[in-house]
């Protein structure tokens, strides 16, 4: 990511933050209508999960400019979505989302910089957290054959 592209994501946030309940709940109700089977993956209260969201991206945007520290942490984040059962795959369409979400809150300040800037950020982001769970999974497969042979 570009210095610019960090600026547009997070000065675009910051437009967001003070409806980012609403956009939360915004996000997953069209989560939910786009991709209804990890309707199950979530608690049938939606609301705390949106509060997890925004607040999880606040962070994520805030250490931006950090990329050394922040990169752990999403890798980390990734293999926790892997034991929630989330799939490589669906990371499209939370994308999608979160992109619709974003350009519903941001109106005429959705201008093609900032979609283009939190394309890229959410792009960098989602390859860590995919390359992570598919680790953790081929650890997890080597693990189950390592003990399957010593009965």
């Amino acid at each position: 990511m570009t210095h610019q592209q960090i600026q547009l994501v997070q000065s675009s946030w910051e437009r967001v933050k003070p409806a980012a309940k609403q956009a939360g709940l915004l996000f997953y109700t069209k989560l939910f209508d786009a991709a209804p089977q990890v309707r199950h993956l979530f608690k049938p209260d939606i609301s705390e999960q949106a509060n997890k969201l925004v607040t999880i991206l606040g962070y994520v945007v805030s250490k931006l400019n950090r990329m050394d520290e922040l990169l752990p942490e999403v890798q980390q984040l990734g293999i926790r979505h892997h034991q929630y059962g989330a799939q490589p795959t669906d990371y499209e369409v939370v994308g999608q989302c979160l992109m619709e979400t974003l350009k519903e809150g941001l109106g005429n300040q959705w201008t093609p910089e900032v979609q283009n800037a939190w394309i890229t950020a959410y792009h960098t982001l989602k390859n860590v957290m995919i390359t992570s769970q598919e680790k953790a999974n081929q650890e997890k497969k080597q693990s189950n054959t390592a003990g399957a042979g010593s009965l």
